[in-house]
């Protein structure tokens, strides 16, 4: 499953508020709730699986890129939301470099290899430098989606 198949353009934040990890998570699982992706009684608990993830071990691959992710049965369908931060965020990511794409998705539970490979494909598509550098100099939310789409259509 590529991004671009299960990133809302609404779920696209282009300017991140957030200075560390924890906001971020916070900050895109609010979007999701904001476009009423998940459901507002569903934000805490989605929240806790994906901090319960993200403290077993960082999702902060390098390259400037945060992948959080998590299961859950609160959700029918794979679904995701991605913010940038042009100023970058404390990820306590492998390479210890700040983070400025941040993927958030979650899986229902018990779905396990589309997990693993939504998150094989974001991670393959993000560690090409040339759609990473056409993510950070997309203006706006629409121009994002648009380098998404044509980012997973050619993957």
């Amino acid at each position: 499953m590529m991004l671009g198949d299960i990133l809302h353009p609404d779920n696209i934040v282009p300017e991140l508020a957030s200075t560390d990890r924890w906001q971020a998570i916070d900050e895109l699982i609010g979007r999701l709730v904001e476009t009423k992706t998940i459901r507002e009684e569903d934000r805490e608990p989605i929240a806790a699986v994906v901090r319960k993830r993200e403290n077993s071990m960082s999702t902060g691959i390098g390259f400037g890129i945060g992948i959080p992710h998590a299961s859950t049965e609160l959700i029918g369908e794979v679904v995701a939301a991605f913010g940038r931060s042009r100023s970058g965020i404390d990820f306590d990511a492998l390479d210890d470099q700040p983070v400025t794409l941040v993927v958030l998705f979650l899986v229902p539970q018990g779905q396990f290899q589309p997990h693993l490979r939504t998150l094989a494909d974001i991670a393959k598509l993000l560690h090409r430098k040339e759609f990473r550098q056409a993510l950070e100099e997309a203006p706006d939310a629409a121009a994002m989606a648009d380098v998404i789409r044509k980012g997973s259509a050619e993957h």
